[in-house]
């Protein structure tokens, strides 16, 4: 139990804009490199194909909506401008309006009276954000704590009185997220729990008593407990032996507070919902399925409507159930994707987030009384003729080692050429992420310029249930690696595209398992593209930021004990960096606090030193991927062009 003390956040600004580097050629380490310059969007006109990369770019829709909880008014994020912002539609109906204008909007959370919003800012990427308050409509603003150097948050709740805030922080140490209690209307933070790695302060309790916590202990996994606001007493409710997860669905309080809705794998393969008895302190299994369920919510008046989604091979379904009866709840249709969903207790409506292959965003209203829909928000397809767009087929394949591996494929429909196309492997990060059917506009400008596209989901992704996430921990590590040679051999027995043209390319972990493939099986791939990810394990383990400590410590190993140390001094892409022969593009944004650049750095020197063609694009105002328009419009074009020269 961590013992209180009151803290006033240090005032460091907030920038703002979309400032961009200019060209140069030297870093401060004389490593050559390019840097973005600012780039013209080159649209062309609406229906020509294949378009050029900025009307994908430019594709837009929204994404996170929330629904006041008086249920009048929806709030959305939309990058349409070039950064992402808020905006607002009132659910009666009425143009969607603007909200934020100067920062890039990470997250946002409505007041429980519905008189504004708590939102997070961060403009560089480097995942320290100032937290802001707005009223409900955009006219009002003011920060409640700045952006601090060292100071990673990550927002909990809000308390009935609109006031009072629980988040978790680093501020203390630098390194350990303790859990605090801060007024929204003064900045005042008091430390009520003193953590140890990752403690996540989640859901509040209807009376303010009880705050739902998570203890990180994976990737993948977790602990459960509820912290007694009143005696800060931590008390446990789920620690089981095996890694299973908790919090992956979300968290949501019955309107008495005596039950606690949620998702969990706990004894069971796949992700189930849930519910506990906050007095017999028991859980009650609510729905099962051969799929992970997901996004579980409570909707309506009495607290009547329980939904979820369903994840079908990266596809969801929409479920649900009517607690008074106990009958499933007929949902109308919804195109095709991955669903984000919020409610009401106030209204029987049910806001769904469409973000489908051919849908960048669009926005619902479901009447869970009528059963009707009504689209808010129609997605921008910023004249790109929707035929156009490839639509994923799921593939299962054998690994050599029997486990079935999945990945999702997008065909060209473009050519006429009786040859198979050309293929690039696009890998997830993560590990333990997991490529779904949604709105990927890089993906489908390479499809539409004549090249597949197949996302994998190695061992170690979600999504396939408890025991696929599982199998690429600590000393299995490179059996993913082998799991993409794997996949190429299969499309070679298969046919659908050109195998011995084959590109391989990823971000961030995925970065890692391009330099890992590429050292490890030499002959596979014709080239790779590696954005911001792991060259050495023994540095990158040593300086992750602390949002990754807790699970790299389950996934990987402790590197500070030397069996660790030596194994991934072993295992690392740069031990065996002299195996690379084929020409590798990277790219790392300076302000990344998850991936230090140096991974990258020591990647490009080396293959250069052994006479590799390794470019590097370095960009300043980025941090863990890229967000503003103009970087993504500068670089996407210059991959394009590098893959290309590669697969002709």
């Amino acid at each position: 139990m961590g013992k209180q003390r009151a803290i006033r956040w240090p005032v460091i600004g907030v920038l703002f804009g979309l400032g961009v580097s200019a060209c140069s050629d030297q870093t401060t380490t004389e490593l050559a490199a390019v840097f973005p310059t600012q780039e013209t969007l080159s649209v062309g006109l609406a229906g020509q194909s294949p378009a050029d990369v900025s009307r994908y770019l430019l594709a837009s829709g929204v994404s996170g909506a929330k629904l006041s909880p008086d249920g009048k008014q929806v709030v959305y994020r939309s990058s349409v401008t070039g950064v992402p912002q808020l905006w607002t539609l009132p659910l009666a109906g009425g143009a969607p309006r603007q909200m934020t204008f100067g920062n890039g909007i990470t997250f946002f959370r409505w007041m429980p009276d519905s008189t504004g919003l708590i939102y997070g800012a961060d403009n560089d990427g480097d995942e320290q954000e100032a937290y802001l308050y707005i009223d409900r409509y955009g006219q009002y603003e003011r920060e409640i704590f700045a952006a601090s150097q060292g100071g990673f948050r990550a927002l909990g709740d809000i308390a009935a009185d609109s006031d009072t805030l629980f988040f978790s922080s680093t501020e203390r140490t630098g390194l350990h997220y303790d859990i605090y209690r801060a007024s929204i209307e003064t900045g005042e933070a008091e430390l009520i729990y003193e953590g140890n790695y990752g403690n996540f302060a989640q859901a509040l309790s209807p009376d303010g008593r009880y705050l739902v916590v998570t203890e990180t202990v994976g990737e993948d996994s977790d602990f459960l407990y509820l912290l007694d606001i009143e005696t800060n007493e931590l008390k446990i409710v789920s620690q089981p032996e095996s890694r299973a997860n908790h919090g992956d669905s979300g968290f949501v309080w019955s309107s008495d507070g005596k039950t606690l809705f949620l998702g969990t794998n706990v004894d069971r393969e796949f992700t189930a919902v849930v519910a506990y008895d906050i007095d017999t302190r028991e859980f009650e299994s609510l729905a099962e399925s051969e799929y992970d369920l997901s996004a579980v919510n409570l909707c309506g008046p009495a607290d009547d409507y329980l939904v979820w989604t369903e994840n079908r091979d990266g596809f969801d379904v929409l479920r649900g159930r009517q607690l008074s009866s106990g009958e499933p709840i007929e949902f109308p249709f919804l195109p095709e994707g991955v669903y984000s969903l919020s409610c009401s207790r106030q209204t029987s409506a049910l806001i769904v987030g469409v973000n489908g292959w051919r849908t960048p965003g669009d926005l619902y209203a479901v009447d869970l009384v009528s059963k009707t829909r009504e689209r808010l928000v129609s997605s921008n397809l910023a004249g790109i003729a929707s035929e156009t767009l490839v639509r994923p087929v799921s593939v299962r394949m054998p690994a050599r080692d029997g486990v079935e591996l999945q990945g999702l494929l997008y065909l060209p429909t473009v050519g006429g050429s009786d040859k198979p196309p050309s293929v690039i492997f696009e890998v997830h990060g993560g590990p333990t992420g997991q490529s779904r059917a949604t709105f990927d506009p890089v993906t489908q400008y390479h499809v539409a310029r004549g090249v597949a596209v197949f996302k994998p989901n190695v061992r170690g992704s979600t999504g396939f249930g408890r025991t696929y996430v599982t199998l690429d921990d600590q000393r299995q590590r490179l059996d993913s690696v082998r799991d993409l040679v794997d996949m190429l051999a299969f499309f070679e027995r298969d046919g659908r595209v050109d195998a011995s043209r084959a590109v391989v390319s990823g971000g961030s972990y995925g970065g890692y398992m391009v330099n890992a493939v590429l050292a490890n099986y030499p002959s596979a791939f014709k080239a790779g593209v590696s954005r911001y990810g792991v060259a050495d394990w023994v540095t990158a383990l040593e300086v992750a930021s602390p949002a990754l400590k807790a699970s790299d410590l389950i996934e990987y190993g402790d590197i500070r004990d030397p069996e660790w140390r030596a194994f991934y001094t072993i295992n690392s892409p740069i031990r065996q960096a002299d195996q690379i022969r084929v020409p590798v593009l990277y790219s790392h944004g300076e302000q990344d606090p998850r991936i230090d650049i140096y991974e990258t750095e020591v990647m490009v020197r080396t293959l250069r030193d052994n006479g590799i063609d390794a470019p590097f694009i370095r960009i300043p105002d980025e941090g863990h991927g890229w967000r503003k328009l103009s970087n993504r419009l500068f670089y996407y074009r210059r991959q394009a062009a590098f893959i290309e020269s590669h697969i002709r």
